[in-house]
């Protein structure tokens, strides 16, 4: 029985060995591809490399594949090497078919010099025929090692993208065509008036077809140039197409947020940033307990979660499971913005990385007063608004009307100074929901009755506020935001509201640490160059406004699977956030139909307020 379990165990730890080799195929053969593209795109790019290199090209191409000095055939190999990182089929049998019919056209090299040994001898093809022989092994080995490993190549493709994908090949093909056609007749060199169609059209496609062995004439060099470039982009567009990443519905069904929101009853004092799950433009996936959940949205190939998981904390390691397994059947890159230290040692125990993005800024009601010098500025503020003239009203959003709604709705998409809402993890994005009767509003007016500026918190828990929607007139007077933030905490107690979190501060430490005295120049110059950058970015800004109010900072993270991911993690964040945007015709068309009908965008503040 002993020798029967001890044979079991080795069978056992042999499997998942070699399970373990089969799961780093994507990857290593992702890498090989990317290098294979920098390769390519290098010699493609600078003539010396490339006649120096000539000797090691002719190598790789005998061992392994061909890497051809063309900047669309770089790019071509960049694409599949994501792809296959993503771990998507298509990718995969692209690289299938690649390596197959490299197998079959070295057999057939080397078949046809065992059947003709004098022909090899007498015009020295001895060389090319053991480039062959060399080049088929190293396919035939890599295939088997794809077919080994083809499980690991599951995330699927879009619905339908094959189809898309030869539709958009045939319509950028038509066009290049198109373009060439014309460019032919004007153009046609020494071509003759009846070889201008089909010229063009074996341009199109590359030379794979000839239509006449016999043509003498062509049109100048620059025209071959232009209609082998449009192709190329057509062929590289189609790939793109093919091998996108599969896209969730970025919408939160109303059984979902009904167990958000129970969760959230019970659990929500953890998260300051615990309401926004809320959203109706992310999704949520549970464990299977039901006892936690973790929000996020697909953007750009990302499976971007945002703040802690909502629930249970015993729970929160089966939903984290549960989340990056749907990341990775689809061949998602997961990450995570904003969540809190407690979160972000969740994510690492899930096997995430994780980096410190910043501090969120929590003001403790019963600690907070505009005494002392430190608050002098704050207090300055206060006084001077209301010297002017300016009052404060505080209220709930259940205690507005549908005519004080409206009229908030409006003002709020008045007073925005981008042309779309900003805010994925620390806003809500709607403003007046019936929902959202707990939400409180915060307005100021001027000395005539006027509106002037307004604040919208979401509830934190049961006695907790956290910001979402910060907004004034562009005319109005300086210190309003200081006047209102003072007067908050001090009706907060009818509120029954114990702390309030402010706006998130990027890279918090480095702007005070670097401002200290005896900082190193590593950390100074670091500070400098966020300093350079907040003129865009607002970066110093946001810090300065929330360390007036000397709160107590609590650090927030990004955790992520790859440091290969980050750039694209960082594009998606920017784009959730919506300090980039992607137009789109159906955005365009979806923002008419919102100006037609006389719906004003709804209200919320970005990552960083």
């Amino acid at each position: 029985m002993a020798v029967t379990d001890h044979g079991r165990a080795g069978a056992a730890a042999e499997t998942h060995a070699a399970e373990r080799l089969r799961a780093v195929v994507p990857r290593v053969m992702s890498v090989c591809i990317a290098i294979a593209a920098v390769y390519s795109a290098v010699i493609a790019l600078i003539a010396p490399v490339r006649h120096l290199l000539r000797p090691l090209t002719g190598l790789i191409e005998m061992a392994v594949f061909p890497v051809e000095p063309n900047l669309g055939y770089a790019v071509f190999l960049g694409i599949l090497a994501g792809a296959l990182a993503r771990h998507k089929r298509a990718a995969y049998w692209v690289l299938v078919a690649f390596f197959s019919l490299l197998v079959l056209g070295n057999l057939a090299v080397v078949l046809s010099a065992s059947l003709m040994p004098d022909l090899v001898e007498e015009y020295a093809l001895m060389g090319q025929v053991v480039a062959s022989e060399v080049n088929l092994s190293v396919s035939a080995v890599v295939l088997g090692i794809l077919a080994a490993a083809h499980n690991q190549f599951f995330a699927p493709m879009r619905r339908a993208s094959f189809r898309k994908a030869l539709l958009t090949l045939g319509s950028l093909l038509a066009v290049a065509f198109g373009v060439g056609y014309g460019l032919v007749m004007l153009f046609p060199g020494t071509l003759r008036p009846r070889d201008h169609l089909p010229w063009a059209l074996e341009r199109t496609l590359g030379g794979v077809v000839t239509l006449d062995f016999y043509r003498t004439g062509r049109p100048p060099f620059w025209v071959n140039s232009v209609i082998g470039l449009l192709s190329a982009v057509a062929v590289l567009v189609a790939f793109a197409v093919l091998f996108r990443s599969q896209r969730a519905r970025a919408e939160l069904p109303p059984d979902s947020e009904t167990r958000i929101r129970a969760l959230l009853s019970a659990y929500g004092s953890r998260d300051s940033l615990g309401y926004f799950a809320t959203r109706r433009d992310r999704a949520a996936i549970f464990s299977p307990s039901g006892k936690a959940a973790v929000s996020y949205r697909v953007v750009a190939g990302v499976c971007l979660a945002g703040g802690d998981p909502i629930g249970d904390v015993e729970a929160w390691g089966p939903a984290i499971r549960a989340w990056m397994d749907e990341a990775r059947r689809y061949g998602w890159a997961p990450a995570v913005i904003g969540p809190s230290e407690a979160a972000a040692h969740a994510y690492a125990r899930a096997g995430l990385r994780v980096l410190e993005l910043g501090d969120e800024a929590v003001i403790e009601v019963a600690e907070f007063g505009l005494e002392g010098r430190e608050m002098r500025g704050v207090r300055q503020a206060v006084n001077r608004v209301g010297r002017a003239g300016f009052t404060l009203r505080v209220r709930r959003h259940s205690e507005l009307s549908a005519e004080e709604a409206r009229q908030i709705i409006e003002r709020a998409a008045a007073w925005r100074d981008t042309e779309t809402e900003r805010g994925f993890s620390m806003a809500l994005s709607r403003l007046g929901d019936p929902a959202d009767g707990e939400c409180v509003l915060v307005e100021a007016r001027d000395a005539a009755g006027e509106p002037a500026a307004m604040l919208s918190f979401v509830p934190w828990g049961d006695d907790g506020l956290s910001l979402d929607l910060m907004r004034r007139d562009r005319h109005a007077d300086n210190g309003l935001m200081e006047f209102m933030v003072a007067g908050l905490i001090t009706q907060a107690a009818a509120l029954g509201v114990k702390r309030v979190s402010l706006n998130f501060a990027m890279f918090r430490s480095v702007f005070e640490g670097g401002a200290r005295l005896g900082a190193g120049p590593v950390l100074r110059l670091w500070r400098r160059a966020l300093v350079f950058f907040s003129r865009w970015w607002q970066l110093e800004s946001l810090y300065r406004a929330n360390a007036k109010y000397h709160p107590r900072w609590v650090p927030r993270f990004l955790a992520y699977d790859d440091t290969r991911d980050l750039p694209r993690v960082g594009l998606a964040s920017a784009i959730a956030e919506g300090f980039l945007t992607v137009p789109s015709l159906l955005t365009l068309l979806r923002r008419r139909r919102r100006a037609a009908a006389g719906r004003p965008a709804e209200g919320g503040r970005s990552a960083g307020g």
